[in-house]
């Protein structure tokens, strides 16, 4: 939200507007409130940028892994969230693929460089210029949003704010996850962990024909697996009911890398879709790696992955579990994510 100029071309908001949103104040758990409420003059988007009206911003884990300190913070007083919808209410200079009223989505990834060798090879995920919203810049736990038209996702018109937020990063990364996670036609899938990005993660692998285990603490989290049809459901570490070919972790929690592995067949790949993963223990090669066993990370994700996420979600009609908040709860939302008390995602909607 920095910036001290009136939004313009089409902007509701009367000059030197204050708009109300939740910053990271002092990094910590999150008992300790680390999000405080802060009131900024409204932004004017700068040259190929868009202003969005915030409609709805998911919470994702890295929003509580920013706030209680996991990751170091890229400059202070930021505004966390990055699963932006909103409406085009100004755009600034140089920007034709957007106009005011169209409906627009701000993810994870903000900018890159477009020069370096893996930009150029379609591995933009991986640019070392790359940078973030809601850490790099201000995100969407606000009543606005600045967002880079070039970065932008167009959106339906035809679905619930609250429900399409969580695709813009649960949904991209589970989608690259399950990509990374090389699972064959037809393959045995385990997932361990199942919030916002597994709850959809699944669904994609399940309309690709593939049979999926879900390995997860929470018994609500199970039950809704086994109602979006996984074949099985247990605790986090059980063994899944047969060899894997491949799973993902999107628990961040690397006791679970060890178990993961273990319960691969032959061949079988385990990618890590987290951005924060506490030590993993020390792993037996034996039992672990061998009979080319690959464990992978996932680093963020391409506009691409964007793109072809979104166009599946449509194409089989993807359900997204919410569990909505006001945006004046944002706290709350943080806190009960971090206890495990959030069943699919947790959205900010306005007040």
């Amino acid at each position: 939200m920095a910036g001290s100029v009136p939004a313009k071309d089409g902007a509701k908001d009367e000059p030197g507007a204050l708009l109300g949103g939740w910053a990271v104040g002092t990094p910590g758990p999150v008992r300790t409130g680390p999000l405080v409420r802060v009131r900024r003059p409204a932004p004017v988007p700068g040259p190929g940028e868009l202003l969005l009206r915030v409609e709805a911003c998911g919470v994702c884990r890295t929003d509580l892994h920013l706030a209680e300190g996991d990751l170091t913070p890229h400059r202070p007083a930021t505004v966390p969230g990055h699963e932006i919808v909103g409406r085009v209410v100004a755009v600034g200079d140089g920007v034709d693929l957007f106009r005011t009223g169209d409906r627009a989505g701000g993810a994870w990834l903000r900018s890159t460089c477009g020069e370096c060798r893996w930009c150029r090879s379609e591995r933009e995920n991986l640019c070392p210029r790359s940078r973030y919203t809601g850490w790099d810049a201000d995100g969407g736990f606000a009543d606005v949003a600045i967002v880079p038209a070039a970065f932008a996702y167009r959106l339906p018109e035809d679905r619930d704010a609250a429900s399409l937020a969580p695709l813009l990063c649960a949904g991209i990364i589970g989608y690259r996850s399950l990509r990374r996670s090389a699972l064959p036609p037809g393959g045995r899938l385990g997932i361990y962990g199942f919030g916002a990005s597994a709850h959809l993660a699944a669904q994609v692998a399940l309309a690709e024909g593939a049979t999926v285990h879900v390995l997860t603490r929470s018994p609500q989290a199970r039950a809704l697996a086994l109602d979006l049809g996984a074949s099985s459901a247990g605790g986090a570490d059980d063994p899944p009911p047969e060899p894997l070919d491949s799973a993902v972790l999107f628990a961040p929690v690397g006791d679970l890398v060890p178990v993961a592995l273990a319960a691969l067949d032959r061949a079988g790949t385990l990618a890590v879709a987290g951005i924060h993963l506490s030590d993993i223990p020390v792993l037996n090669y034996q039992r672990h790696l061998f009979q080319e066993r690959e464990l992978r990370s996932v680093t963020s994700n391409t506009r691409r992955d964007g793109r072809d996420f979104l166009a599946v979600a449509d194409r089989i009609g993807i359900r997204v579990t919410v569990t909505p908040y006001p945006l004046d709860h944002a706290d709350r939302a943080l806190a009960d994510l971090a206890a495990d008390r959030v069943t699919g995602a947790a959205v900010l909607v306005p007040d």
